[in-house]
């Protein structure tokens, strides 16, 4: 085989690899800044609940 393709070749495989490295790399970062937007988002607060409805059943005719 010729040196210039065995060269191409081995580019080519580099190139990939960069790429995935890359492309992790900006996964990961996603998935952090994600996390950390749902951490700083305000917790939910339940609503009040109603003294009786709900919890009693008026069954009376």
């Amino acid at each position: 085989m010729e040196v210039n393709s065995l060269m191409s070749s081995q580019l080519m495989e580099l190139q990939q690899t960069v790429q995935m490295s890359v492309m992790q790399n900006a996964l990961n970062l996603n998935t952090t800044t994600a996390i950390e937007l749902l951490k700083e988002l305000p917790q939910q607060q339940t609503a009040p609940t109603h003294p009786y409805k709900g919890s009693i059943i008026d069954i009376s005719i």
